[in-house]
């Protein structure tokens, strides 16, 4: 490597550029390095072409996801040629996914930080070793403190880190590792902090949120938690993301029924309906057990906003499978839905397993659900019509209306409720009435004055 060159030279203070790519759990990290970047004394900047160190936080999940961090890398990596920048690094899922390929991919990379060593960040801006690579660590880590990316009103709360499940499809576990769980006082100080820094809205994530608990011998597992972050003052809103459907205890429900802080919302992943796909997909839990915890959500937690996702075109997957699948859907009316194409990875058992459907219907087969699931959503926003409902404001207005989203709203997946009216500020609280639907977004005026 030669002799190693600090970022920069000691007559300005150090200008780092991050981008974060990925889903929220990644954007925690992301919050948890820019917090220690931060606190070493790098400014953070918006220009690229500006920056001492460039650090771009990567997904490897999904195929697609590999390719939009490629493409980000190697567009930064430009400045790293000819610009200011002396060190790139490239952190998170695709650097534990492909290592070292990354550095011969785009040999402008400086250094390599894997998931489980994103502490040392500080050291591979100022020192740029290759590579900081180690295997999960045995218990979780926490996320505090963190330089938050979100708005200040609502913070995304991990209260786990990998994924014991080895579903069949999916690359979390080798990546991620098996479920490590934070202990229940880490989790309470971190929501203390959140609130204190303005968050009134707290998502909760993790791989899958609804096994908490159980690797550390929390007996009262996610259902306790709910009810111990249910008790905070200056909390509006508790949101669970990313449970796992056989590990949805009955506890569970019930506490989304009863905690009055606790949104009725849940985002829950199906991914099939069909027997014999969901055991070729790993998922040990069978369409007459999904189907009886989806009407009991419904039955035991009035107004439940229930999210899914589902994947199609999984091998082996048959026409009447997708039928079966697409007439589940139509049933039960989803109020959110997202699907994906079936992605080979490799290294997952799916990748070796035989009749692989092919694309074009893989693509028919998720054009057919989802045009499917926006005429449900269509007809579910319309019939919203008339109701009086609590809002948070997300963005101020634009052309008079402003970025809200109601209790079975998540941030940045979901729909949204545009309020028309003036003066209205992120974080606001707002009681509003629907007046309209404009596709799979809510229409709503002022019912009354700030909260």
């Amino acid at each position: 490597m030669g002799k190693k060159r600090k970022p920069t030279n000691r007559r300005h203070q150090p200008t780092l550029a991050f981008v974060a790519l990925g889903c929220p759990k990644a954007l925690v990290d992301a919050e948890r390095m820019l917090a220690d970047l931060g606190q070493a004394g790098f400014v953070l900047t918006d220009r690229a072409d500006q920056a001492d160190v460039i650090v771009v936080n990567t997904c490897g999940f999904l195929d697609v996801a590999r390719q939009e961090a490629l493409n980000e890398i190697r567009t930064v990596a430009r400045y790293r040629r000819s610009g200011r920048c002396q060190r790139l690094i490239v952190t998170g899922c695709l650097v534990e996914r492909d290592g070292e390929r990354l550095r011969r991919t785009v040999p402008q990379i400086d250094s390599l930080v894997s998931v489980h060593n994103r502490d040392q960040i500080v050291s591979a801006a100022l020192d740029g070793e290759p590579a900081y690579m180690r295997p999960a660590p045995a218990t979780a880590e926490t996320d505090a403190p963190r330089l938050r990316l979100t708005p200040r009103h609502y913070a995304y709360l991990r209260i786990s880190e990998g994924c014991s499940q080895h579903c069949t499809f999916c690359t979390i576990p080798a990546i991620r590792g098996p479920i490590r769980s934070k202990p229940a006082d880490t989790i309470l100080r971190e929501a203390h902090e959140l609130i204190d820094d303005g968050a009134v809205e707290l998502v909760l994530i993790g791989q899958e949120t609804t096994s908490y608990g159980r690797d550390i011998g929390y007996e009262p597992g996610l259902a306790g938690l709910l009810r111990q972050l249910d008790s905070l003052d200056g909390l509006l809103w508790l949101r669970l993301m990313y449970a796992y459907p056989l590990t949805f205890t009955d506890e569970v429900i019930d506490a989304i029924a009863e905690c009055p802080r606790v949104a009725k919302y849940v985002d829950l992943p199906v991914q099939h309906i069909s027997d014999p796909i969901l055991k070729a997909m790993g998922r040990r839990i069978g369409r007459d057990q999904t189907e009886k915890l989806l009407h009991r959500l419904r039955e035991r937690v009035p107004g439940v906003s229930v999210r899914t996702t589902m994947l199609v075109g999984f091998p082996g997957e048959s026409e009447r499978s997708f039928e079966e699948l697409l007439d589940f859907v139509k049933a039960f009316r989803f109020d959110a839905l997202g699907a994906f194409a079936f992605s080979s990875e490799p290294g997952t058992p799916a990748a070796d397993m035989p009749n692989p459907v092919p694309e074009p219907v893989k693509q028919e087969r998720l054009d057919q659900l989802m045009l499917a699931q926006q005429q449900i959503a269509f007809d579910l926003a319309r019939s919203r019509r008339g109701e009086r409902f609590e809002v948070l404001v997300d963005e101020a207005g634009q052309a008079g209306r402003s970025v809200a989203r109601h209790q079975g709203q998540a941030p940045e997946i979901d729909s949204v409720t545009l309020v028309e009216g003036a003066n209205l500020r992120p974080g606001d609280r707002l009681e509003v009435t629907c007046v309209d639907a404009e596709q799979y977004d809510l229409i709503a005026r002022l019912a009354g004055d700030t909260l």
